[in-house]
């Protein structure tokens, strides 16, 4: 019995020591310029046409000099980024998790993984569920940044989960900036509104400098989506669009809930 436990005592003794050694060798998390999180509708409202446009406005970005020249001029030269898609409230993918970008090779991997994963599409629109999903991954994320920013696209308001302004302000308080890629190809219709741009500029997005890239024409979907990047991963923002928190939401903030109910009848 002796032998036995002093056996098993040894090896709990090996196995914390091997433990130790191990979170030793790990090291301190990898620190980087910016954690970004992009996130990207894939709602039933998005034709396949467009997703796949909006899928390859990434994969050009991730191709392009100018993303690769914004990255090689940070403080430390690398980013950390991870590719999710949303619909409704409970639908969301991490279709690329967590992976640092060093440069013009990283980079390039990336978007091949990107264009090499599965298109997806999902009911309803819940912005303020990919805005908490973003936030958790920026919580849990393998590195240390000096900034984090999520990247929100969609071509609609919020009209599914939470509102979307007590995600937005929930990020926000924790020095999270948010800025928006609203998609206007379509003129205003069963599920749409008008002016989706301001929707985003007074009910999405957070933070100083925080801005609102519209997509009008298809064409636009590599320079905008491009020019999103580069200036959040750059830090050069234009004119900021900043949304403190407020005591209450504004009507015009949850004018896709009441579309969706006065569309639904309930």
């Amino acid at each position: 019995m002796r032998r036995r436990l002093f056996g098993l005592s040894c090896l709990a003794a090996a196995l914390l020591g091997a433990s130790a050694a191990l979170a030793q060798s790990a090291g301190p998390p990898e620190e980087v310029d910016v954690a970004l999180v992009m996130a990207v509708d894939i709602s039933y409202s998005m034709d396949p046409d467009e997703l796949a446009l909006q899928r390859n406005g990434y994969i050009e970005a991730f191709r392009s000099k100018e993303l690769h020249d914004a990255i090689g001029k940070g403080a430390l030269g690398k980013i950390a980024v991870t590719y999710v898609e949303w619909a409704g409230g409970g639908l969301q993918y991490v279709v690329r998790p967590w992976k640092v970008i060093d440069g013009p090779a990283a980079a390039n991997a990336f978007a091949e993984e990107l264009g090499e994963a599965p298109q997806r599409r999902g009911r309803r629109t819940s912005i303020s569920a990919a805005i908490d999903l973003s936030v958790k991954l920026l919580e849990e994320a393998p590195v240390t940044a000096a900034r984090r920013v999520i990247d929100i696209s969609g071509d609609g308001a919020n009209n599914d989960g939470r509102p979307v302004t007590a995600a937005r302000d929930e990020a926000g308080a924790k020095g999270i900036a948010i800025n928006g890629l609203p998609v206007m190809l379509k003129q205003a219709g069963y599920f749409d509104i008008e002016n989706l741009d301001v929707y985003y500029k007074e009910c999405v997005v957070t933070g100083i400098g925080a801005f609102v890239i519209p997509i009008r024409e298809k064409h636009q979907f590599v320079d905008a989506t491009r020019t999103k990047l580069v200036r959040e991963i750059a830090e050069a923002p234009p004119e900021a669009s900043v949304q403190k928190a407020q005591a209450t939401i504004p009507a015009s903030c949850l004018s896709g809930e009441r579309q969706w109910r006065e569309r639904m009848g309930n």
